[in-house]
């Protein structure tokens, strides 16, 4: 009886170690994409079942999250339709969402291009008095000393700086966007579904090689490197 009581007493410690070890918890990484636009979600809305505690992406569509396996995350974005991921690890996971059909029409009658919403909002900024992206020029600190020490340390400013480079970056990447998308690379591949997906996410051209592209050029790339792709899939069978 006592080898026995024992024995359950060595069983009951081990799970109980082991309860604790998968219950602990870690700083789950993770990207939120539109699915089937490629477009990474910025201000997604996730929130972790189990805690109740909640995070939103930042402007590159990545968050950072208190987790522990087995653990269920609520993920949530206007426009876009709720999933709910569970955890089954420590690794950085990407997490698409798709449209809500019954947006579609009202994000079609608004229209405006991104390029449009960037000057939009850089007009805001400019009505506020935050020139030049946040940065004064020697001339305009001497003849407008107020504004160029406001442009130094207002928040408004500081914001300003912060969204011309996001702004910039986002620019150059519409303009990739034009050629390497899922339309154009369908006609000139057999991608589809997830396959195009993690194509598109790993083999997007960088804006400093494309720039001078023209459309011969992107279709070049995108034939030569979706056979590398494939390849590389094929070998890893």
């Amino acid at each position: 009886m006592k080898f026995r009581y024992r024995l359950l007493l060595i069983i009951l410690c081990i799970s109980a170690a082991s309860f604790s070890v998968n219950a602990q918890e870690f700083i789950l990484k993770g990207v939120v994409f539109e699915k089937g636009a490629n477009a990474r979600v910025a201000l997604a809305n996730i929130q972790n079942q189990r805690t109740k505690i909640g995070v939103t992406s930042n402007d590159l569509g990545m968050f950072q999250i208190k987790a522990a396996v087995g653990d269920t995350l609520l993920i949530a974005k206007t426009y876009l339709n709720d999933q709910r991921i569970i955890v089954h690890g420590t690794q950085d996971i990407l997490i698409y969402l798709v449209r809500s059909s019954t947006m579609l029409n009202e994000v079609t009658i608004i229209g405006n291009t991104k390029k449009q919403d960037l000057a939009d909002i850089k007009r805001e900024f400019q009505n506020k008095g935050v020139y030049n992206g946040g940065k004064s020029s020697f001339l305009s600190a001497v003849f407008n000393p107020l504004n160029g020490l406001y442009n130094l340390v207002g928040k408004d400013p500081k914001n300003a700086r912060r969204f011309s480079r996001y702004a910039d970056n986002e620019i150059k990447q519409s303009q990739i966007d034009v050629y390497f998308n899922p339309s154009i690379i369908k006609n000139n591949t057999t991608l589809r579904g997830d396959t195009l997906e993690n194509y598109m996410i790993n083999y997007r051209p960088d804006f400093q090689k494309a720039q001078h592209w023209n459309s011969y050029d992107y279709i070049k790339y995108i034939k030569e490197s979706s056979k590398k792709f494939t390849d590389t899939l094929g070998k890893g069978k």
